[in-house]
């Protein structure tokens, strides 16, 4: 994969660093996509997806990998396919599994560099959250990007210091230990939420949020 473009302003042994990551993505949907195909695009060559949701017609208009002739086919796999493409070298580790409290452990079977956390359950991302700082695994978590129109609310910070998104809200309520919550970088948006009757999104507020995430991390490795 030719990275000169990236290497031109990064240099050499930063780029070798982030060729050497190993990055779990849990949850493909708006925002996962987005990351996992930019920090592919960065170089990242060693990946793990995971996801046990299929492609939906209601996913086109936001998720990267969402297309009029994928319906029904496993995000993982099509994600695989799609890294492959663009990376043939790469290592594409999948796990078609929904991920809940019960089954967690499998996300730990492999030494991470990076955890990318954009599943949609509060539990598991609580849960995520505390092993990954047991373990001393780095971990990025997305809070809420639905009901949001405004992209430019987006904003990276730890956990203890979010406002506005109730879901930051609610993990902090959870989670209470402030050493945990100031481990966890947290990519969120202050906008008030829209009230709707269902969770609408747009194409460009999770795509920027995915992109945020990768922006993080590749400017924490290159420090």
């Amino acid at each position: 994969m030719n990275l000169s473009r990236l290497e031109s302003l990064v240099g050499e042994e930063n780029i070798n660093k982030i060729k050497k990551l190993k990055v779990l993505v849990l949850g493909l949907g708006g925002v996962g996509g987005y990351s996992v195909e930019s920090i592919v695009r960065c170089g990242v060559s060693n990946i793990t997806l995971v996801d046990g949701d299929t492609i939906k017609p209601s996913n086109i208009n936001r998720q990267i990998i969402a297309t009029s002739r994928n319906n029904n086919k496993y995000k993982t796999k099509e994600w695989k396919k799609r890294i492959k493409r663009i990376n043939p070298d790469a290592v594409v580790n999948i796990i078609n599994t929904m991920i809940n409290e019960d089954n967690i452990e499998v996300l730990f079977s492999d030494n991470y560099d990076y955890i990318i956390d954009c599943c949609d359950t509060s539990k598991v991302k609580i849960k995520l959250i505390k092993e990954c700082y047991k373990k001393n695994i780095k971990v990025v978590s997305c809070m809420g990007m639905a009901n949001k129109m405004d992209a430019t609310k987006i904003m990276i910070s730890s956990l203890d210091k979010t406002e506005t998104d109730p879901l930051a809200k609610k993990l902090r309520s959870e989670i209470k230990d402030k050493n945990i919550m100031k481990s966890v970088t947290v990519i969120y948006s202050n906008e008030k939420p829209i009230h709707n009757t269902m969770l609408g999104s747009t194409a460009y507020v999770p795509a920027v949020a995915g992109l945020y995430i990768t922006n993080y991390i590749i400017n924490d490795v290159i420090k």
